[in-house]
């Protein structure tokens, strides 16, 4: 395993960040508690130390079943969690104000079963909170000992002026980004460039599409959000795009003796200098797969590569 100081923390982490969206259980088909407390004891194996979750994945489950997870070996983590999406009757609302960070903390951390999260990270900023309140309010939380860090999560490049006045304070930056999706690509490393912070990415397989799994037939059941059209690298143009890069892999994979799991987070390793890859599993075996991305790297000729067909795709 890879591993890296973040800037701006006395907080070293894998390069492969175990994602909790799955584990929220809801709206990726046939789930299991059991698959998931498995895929925690892999990440240990595996040398995983950073676990990433958000509040509002399965409203809560997400969290409760990762504090369960991690159980005694919580001390040996580094736990980054998310506030600021509500979801009511179906309805999604953000809410970055200081009141609403206080509530949400406090059940964040009896979700966990801890004292502590080491990054929390604001979602997405309401666009209506004053980010002066916020850091207030964030710097209040750390002083009382129930915070260590704090994150930014997509942030729009025409948002960042507004955070620039904080430059140091904010340990990680998130967005979406892989060979399937880079339309998020400038927004991240303008981000991570105007606070000093490290870039971490989600989404990083594209949902699934870069395992080599899926053909143009990639079908998916009502309760699998990757049936949705919104979820656009399962559908159309996008997928056959998709699916372009994905042959394109298969001869680097082989040459390096590797997955196309692993190939496509390596892409994202090597052209993203000191990032962190968030990746969901719903297996151990996913984990395992992803984790042979580390100790080799793409040749220059390789990165350009992928560089250029996804770009074009």
């Amino acid at each position: 395993m890879e591993y890296l100081k973040l800037r701006n923390a006395d907080l070293t982490v894998s390069r492969i960040c175990m994602g909790g969206c799955p584990m929220g259980m809801y709206g990726w088909g046939k789930t299991y508690e059991k698959d998931f407390l498995a895929a925690i004891r892999e990440a240990f194996e595996l040398g995983v130390n950073f676990f990433d979750t958000a509040d509002v994945y399965g409203l809560g489950q997400s969290e409760r079943l990762l504090g369960k997870g991690l159980g005694k070996r919580r001390e040996d983590v580094v736990i980054q969690t998310k506030f600021g999406v509500k979801i009511f009757d179906g309805k999604k609302t953000y809410d970055s104000t200081p009141a609403y960070l206080d509530v949400a903390l406090d059940r964040t951390l009896s979700r966990l079963r801890t004292d502590y999260v080491d990054v929390y990270v604001v979602h997405y900023w309401d666009e209506v909170t004053p980010p002066d309140e916020i850091v207030a309010e964030l710097e209040r939380q750390r002083d009382a000992g129930k915070i260590r860090y704090f994150g930014l999560s997509n942030v729009a490049l025409a948002q960042l002026p507004a955070w620039k006045p904080f430059r140091g304070l904010f340990v990680t930056v998130q967005d979406q980004f892989s060979l399937a999706c880079r339309c998020h690509e400038e927004d991240l490393r303008s981000a991570a460039a105007t606070l000093d912070a490290n870039i971490a990415t989600w989404g990083s397989l594209g949902q699934g599409v870069l395992t080599g799994k899926y053909d143009e037939n990639a079908s998916f059941p009502a309760d699998d959000r990757r049936s949705r059209d919104v979820y656009v690298n399962f559908h159309g143009e996008k997928l056959k795009r998709n699916l372009k890069i994905v042959e394109a892999m298969k001869p680097i994979a082989e040459a390096h003796g590797q997955t196309l799991s692993s190939v496509a987070i390596r892409f994202i390793l090597d052209a993203l200098k000191d990032s962190i890859a968030i990746v969901g599993v719903k297996r151990p075996e996913q984990l395992a797969d992803v984790s042979r991305c580390a100790g080799w790297s793409l040749s220059p000729e390789e990165l350009r590569l992928l560089d250029q067909i996804s770009k074009e795709t």
